[in-house]
């Protein structure tokens, strides 16, 4: 099946029901909605130190596998439409995190992002860089990580839906 670009602005909507079920396995339903349907179905654990299993890869793991595979998809999808020839394409990516204790838990922070692509191609360096820019901007996730977001918490009551940030412990 052939799906065609739109000609117009259209959204991209994602949606996972995850379910506790095991230590800390969580089960993971992910549908895309719009603008068309895909399911998948995930699992995250996590290891001893959280007191899981290691049935499934960690969260973090599953982030900076999906942020990995999101700009590799977007320069050969790209590659094509721009007329770049990829012989061979190779994506280090690391991220680093600062982690704090603080009493019984810990809180984070994100560091850094970083990218080290190998894009062997006979094209111009120029058109290379031109590849990886548009790359850079089609992936939904590097995307969403260079700017601010809201991030919205609610938790299910007796009597509905409470917004977590207006409701500070």
């Amino acid at each position: 099946m052939t799906i065609e670009q739109p000609d117009h602005p259209v959204e991209v909507i994602f949606t996972c029901a995850g379910n506790a079920t095991g230590k800390m396995r969580n089960d993971l339903d992910v549908k895309m909605v719009k603008p068309f349907l895909e399911t998948f179905t995930l699992a995250t654990d996590e290891g001893p130190f959280h007191g899981g299993d290691a049935t499934a890869p960690p969260p973090l793991a599953m982030f900076i596998g999906g942020l990995t595979g999101c700009i590799m998809t977007q320069l050969r999808a790209f590659a094509k439409r721009m007329n770049v020839q990829i012989d061979e394409l190779q994506v280090d990516c690391k991220v680093v995190w600062q982690w704090t204790p603080v009493g019984k838990i810990y809180e984070t922070a994100p560091k850094s992002f970083e990218f080290d692509i190998t894009l062997a191609s006979p094209n111009p360096l120029e058109e290379q860089l031109a590849l990886i820019d548009a790359a850079k901007k089609g992936c939904f996730l590097e995307q969403t990580l260079g700017q601010s977001n809201v991030i919205r918490h609610r938790l299910k009551t007796e009597t509905g839906f409470l917004d977590v940030e207006n409701n500070p412990s």
